[in-house]
């Protein structure tokens, strides 16, 4: 709800695409922020802690932003600051919910676990809450659809209350009179680990480029190429929008329901950088109906490997760095999201929507047989082979992470 009302607040106000990367750019750049900090947060402290401040601090800030919408005084540096600050408490958020995750849930449920979160995710967030959103911004205002953010974000909180506190896995060390010492000796552990592990840091590069090449084309350009088709508008984009939580949906439920693949790594990078080709579609679509299409095959695509990709993460991360190298995978896969937004509306207008669009379809894929390559992923998985470790009974946790052959 939050993008679909950001969107077509600067539309009311007269923007255009470089105006979108502007305001667009600020949550990126708060996200890359914090996302360190918040890893070695939740590492430290209950991570139910850090989501509700997440929550709470999300609703005052969507608050203020929707009380100047809603009289008229809303500005682009208003969108803009907002923008930033929610960024700022989305890097807190994101690895404090995936350590919190295994904490609760056991390791032989993981799987099923992920994929029911990211079915939820794409049905609230690419479906349900554009469709509620675009609704509200074409009966009412953009500004209308803050005010339900912001009803939203406290329900979030609410639900969260009922979740029974967990304490932090690992034994902190001791400080020496100097927290800050030894919190950036933790946020150094988490990196040598990220560079000892060539999957890990295989992934997060590749992860990178992703977002690099696809962020903007997606955030930016997509409601533009919607608003130059006949019949395109706020009620066309959350259709769009829609299409691709729906994909998402499907992809993760089908991921869910299955064993963990055997080649698990090939079958994440592959998928994620096949994914990308349906945009090629976006560029030269003449019609909504193909643009429904296309984001629905990206999103079933995307959404299943990243289903992959959490259940990785929590069981070949050691316990006491998963907040760590979850921050280091939002921060790395994150960090050239805001260049990627800002430039998007740009390189749209010097060279045209559909050799955007081409690009950010065709160059996933190619990097990602590259990383498959030179990461040594293939000897990497059949070397710890997380299924057999399922079905054994044994711990997954993290032995496939420790062992010299992963490094190698």
């Amino acid at each position: 709800m939050w993008l679909i009302a950001l969107v077509w607040q600067v539309i009311e106000l007269g923007g255009g695409p470089a105006q979108l990367s502007l305001v667009a750019t600020g949550p990126a750049v708060g996200i890359v922020l914090t996302s360190l900090v918040g890893g070695v947060l939740a590492d430290r402290i209950p991570q139910r802690r850090i989501l509700l401040a997440a929550f709470f601090a999300r609703a005052a800030i969507v608050a203020i932003v929707a009380v100047l919408a809603l009289t008229d005084r809303v500005t682009f540096w208003h969108l803009a600051v907002a923008g930033f600050a929610v960024g700022l408490s989305e890097g807190f958020h994101y690895p404090a919910y995936s350590a919190l995750l295994p904490s609760i849930v056991p390791p032989q449920d993981l799987l099923a676990a992920n994929g029911i979160e990211g079915l939820l995710r794409p049905v609230c967030m690419q479906a349900a809450g554009p469709a509620l959103a675009g609704a509200v911004v074409a009966s009412i205002s953009p500004g209308a659809a803050l005010a339900a953010v912001v009803v939203l974000e406290v329900a979030g909180a609410l639900c969260l209350l009922a979740v029974r506190p967990t304490p932090v896995r690992r034994d902190l060390p001791a400080t020496n009179g100097h927290p800050l010492r030894s919190a950036t000796m933790d946020l150094v552990e988490g990196f040598r680990y990220m560079t000892r592990t060539p999957w890990l840091l295989g992934t997060l590069l590749f992860g990178s480029m992703l977002v690099l090449v696809l962020t903007g084309p997606i955030e930016v350009l997509i409601p533009f190429v919607v608003k130059d088709i006949p019949g395109g508008g706020p009620g066309a984009h959350a259709i769009v929008l829609a299409a691709f939580g729906a994909g998402g949906a499907v992809g993760a439920l089908t991921m869910a329901s299955t064993r963990l693949p055997r080649r698990y790594l090939t079958v994440m990078m592959l998928m994620w950088g096949v994914g990308s080709i349906p945009l090629v579609v976006v560029g030269f679509a003449d019609s909504i109906v193909l643009i429904v299409v296309a984001v629905f095959a990206v999103g079933v695509l995307f959404e299943a490997p990243t289903v992959l990709w959490g259940t990785l993460l929590q069981r070949r991360v050691p316990p006491h760095l998963l907040g760590r190298v979850s921050s280091l995978d939002f921060f790395v896969s994150l960090v050239f999201m805001p260049l990627s937004m800002a430039v998007a509306g740009p390189v749209a207008l010097a060279v045209g929507l559909v050799p955007a669009f081409v690009l950010a379809g065709t160059v996933p894929i190619v990097v990602a047989l590259v990383v498959i390559v030179v990461a040594r992923m293939p000897r990497d998985e059949i070397a710890n082979p997380l299924d057999v470790q399922m079905e054994s009974g044994h711990s997954p946790s993290v032995g496939g992470a420790t062992q010299p052959q992963t490094a190698q």
